[in-house]
């Protein structure tokens, strides 16, 4: 940097209902013999993806302990970024097994899935089900970033009603849940994910809703333009360089939300088809804008904790992007047909190929000595294993980042059966400052994540 003075880890750009974070920066860092002493690392982040219905396990598992060689059919997708993941067999979500409640386990899966508890089978308002593991970790250490935690999602999905055997629709639609009894709606439109990343919660409401819609017309950039020159002047050259390719980062992501909202203006489906402004009609392009927006909160520290649905379990979604064009959740159930598991395996590798996106895109981002990846944690998977036999044991459950160099990855590492997968949550809260002795069913903090 220059010869001016040190810049806070908490300087934001402004503008008029906008506080743009930014990602950490060598000016940010403390210098000489004190740095070494005071920890100002990059921050540890972790996020929590989930797909729906289980998975082909004849193309999904890996085969031996050890070294990450040959993918299966199902995880090719990962092969450029494998020596980021660690693939896991052997996790449980026992409390998503009916233990006497008898069917709706998709339900279950969904609401079990982050929380290691048994959702109370009602479909009216009395849910009850525990609170999950980033609401958990957000209570302590949440209050470090502006947001504490952020909740994203594809599907929607509706916060009452029956939609599964007697278990109310909250229990499917939602993964987070503040409670036992208050889940956590996420945002599935990305340009309302975006304004949340980037609002002023300190301006009005009037100012808030001019930026809105002033950011329609015209970059976010433009609003803090001034901020942005008077920074500037303070960077070195390496400095200069991130900040630029942050904001081309934050534009590129303005101009994807323009141009899904201008193609949903122009093609005007009929009001009952209609989706909300800004939420695009291509799964996949959905998925990624809303996995760059989550890239954007870690690297600048806007959240340390996310909660990520790629689908509502019991989805009955198509994928005609693959050549599948019967519903997801029917496939699901495919009584060992086959044409059947072919197709379930075309959607495991779709969605395996998202999560390498993610991956990528965190991959890439540079920070400290490392990459944001490498001071991130990231876990992929389901409660259900085998859509057919609704079990929960030897869940699909796939991880990538180093956590901060705590974790070492490019490994398969297989469990004992039936060891619970709130271990691993257990395991993650150490890694990010959080203190528990146990969550949920947890029976003690999983090895082997080291070597």
């Amino acid at each position: 940097m220059s010869d001016g003075g040190r810049i806070s880890r908490r300087t934001v750009l402004k503008g008029i209902g906008t506080a743009l974070a930014l990602p950490l920066l060598d000016a940010m860092r403390p210098l000489g013999a004190f740095a070494s002493i005071v920890a100002n690392k990059p921050p540890v982040r972790m996020a929590f993806l989930f797909t729906p219905n289980g998975v082909n396990l004849a193309h999904w598992r890996v085969g031996e302990p050890g070294p990450l060689t040959k993918l299966p059919k199902s995880l090719s997708p990962l092969e450029s970024v494998k020596s980021h993941v660690l693939a896991m067999t052997g996790l449980t979500q026992d409390k998503a097994r009916p233990n006497g409640d008898g069917a709706g386990d998709h339900a279950r899966s969904n609401a079990t899935y982050l929380t290691g508890a048994q959702a109370r089978k009602t479909n009216g308002a009395d849910i009850r089900v525990g609170q999950s593991i980033d609401q958990f970790i957000a209570d302590q250490v949440g209050s470090a970033t502006r947001l504490p935690s952020l909740e994203l999602g594809i599907e929607r999905g509706n916060q009452a009603g029956n939609c599964d055997s007697g278990y109310s629709c909250a229990y499917s639609s939602n993964l987070s849940w503040r409670g036992p009894s208050t889940p956590m709606a996420k945002e599935t439109n990305p340009r309302l994910a975006f304004e949340r990343l980037f609002g002023d919660s300190r301006e009005s409401a009037a100012a808030r809703d001019r930026a809105r819609q002033a950011s329609y017309e015209k970059s976010i950039l433009d609003l803090v333009r001034e901020d942005a020159k008077a920074l500037q002047a303070k960077l070195g050259g390496a400095d200069q360089a991130k900040l630029d390719e942050y904001l081309e980062s934050v534009r590129a992501i303005e101009k994807q939300l323009q141009s899904v909202e201008q193609a949903v203006e122009k093609q005007k489906p009929p009001p009952e088809l209609q989706l909300p402004a800004g939420i695009p009609s291509d799964n996949q392009q959905h998925i990624r804008l809303m996995a760059d927006i989550l890239a954007l909160a870690f690297q600048a520290d806007i959240t340390r904790i996310v909660s990520f649905s790629l689908a509502n379990d019991g989805s009955n979604r198509t994928f005609p992007s693959v050549g599948v064009t019967e519903g997801h959740h029917s496939l699901s159930h495919h009584g060992r047909k086959e044409d059947k598991l072919e197709k379930i395996q075309r959607i495991d590798q779709y969605y395996v190929l998202q999560f390498a996106y993610l991956i990528d895109r965190l991959r890439g981002l540079k920070e400290a000595d490392g990459t944001v990846l490498d001071n991130s944690m990231l876990v992929y998977g389901s409660a259900i294993s085998d859509g057919d036999r609704h079990n929960h044991d030897d869940l699909p459950i796939l991880f990538a980042g180093g956590g901060g160099g705590t974790i070492t990855t490019g490994r398969h590492v297989v469990y004992p059966k039936n060891t619970p997968m709130c271990n691993l949550f257990l395991s993650m809260m150490d890694r990010v400052g959080a203190k528990a002795e146990q969550f949920a069913d947890s029976t003690g903090r999983l090895p082997d994540l080291k070597v």
